[in-house]
């Protein structure tokens, strides 16, 4: 196994949200740095990002439809944390301003987006979570994932997969930005599933849940491996 001395920055609305993204990278060596809009919100973005490699934007609560120029809808049920966008949003621009690596996972994917100028429908049917002999259950999605995508070529395949998903709110080709190209989508229902940005060397989202091992194809588990890798990198470039 690779061991890896970067640290990541890891956003959450809390510890407990964060705990299966800092488990998975923590085996691979990572060093995690939680920040939680309590405890950062108030901290200068370049202090709280010194000495770290790379930015996880994992799922967590719905994003402010203001910040992409939409009313809330009321019946969207909508569940969101303003401190925690404003926070997310400051880190990933000063990522991206920086061409560091950034894995965007479910809303993270979607507040990805949302930053460089797309949208998002507020409420989307059949794709959350569902109540099964009283346990909450991932619903499963027929996702194509594009050959020449870097997250096919960091997985290994390209093609048909089965993910597992556990979101209310995402995008079509309507809501994308133009700043970021498709590089996954729904089969059923042409649900944007995966998306890059050409203008950096490693920015990668996903809607589905990769740090759910048991739900996904174990290819998956190369994200965090080559997430942690590039991190790596990156922190290495910055000591040169």
């Amino acid at each position: 196994m690779v061991t890896h001395m970067a640290t990541v920055a890891l956003t959450s609305s809390g510890p407990e949200n964060a705990r299966r993204y800092r488990e998975v990278m923590e085996q691979l060596g990572t060093e995690i740095r939680l920040l939680i809009p309590e405890d950062a919100g108030t901290r200068p973005t370049d202090v709280l990002m010194e000495g770290v490699g790379g930015l996880l934007l994992p799922g967590g609560p719905d994003v402010d439809p203001v910040l992409y120029g939409e009313p809330p809808d009321p019946s969207a049920g909508l569940e969101t944390c303003r401190p925690l966008d404003d926070l997310e949003l400051r880190l990933l621009h000063y990522a991206l301003d920086r061409d560091m690596p950034v894995l965007a996972i479910c809303r993270g994917m979607q507040l990805l987006n949302v930053a460089l100028g797309g949208k998002l429908i507020q409420d989307l049917p059949g794709h959350r979570v569902v109540e099964q002999d009283g346990e909450w259950v991932s619903t499963v999605h027929l996702t194509y994932l594009s050959p020449g995508s870097k997250a096919a070529a960091i997985i290994g395949m390209a093609g048909f997969f089965r993910l597992n998903s556990r979101h209310h709110q995402g995008l079509r080709e309507a809501q994308r930005s133009l700043r970021l190209m498709t590089t996954a989508y729904g089969v059923d229902d042409g649900l944007v599933e995966g998306l890059e940005s050409p203008e950096h060397r490693w920015v990668i989202g996903l809607q589905c849940h990769p740090e759910r091992q048991d739900e996904v194809p174990k290819l998956f588990a190369n994200l965090f491996t080559a997430f942690g890798e590039r991190a790596d990198a990156f922190a290495q470039e910055c000591l040169a």
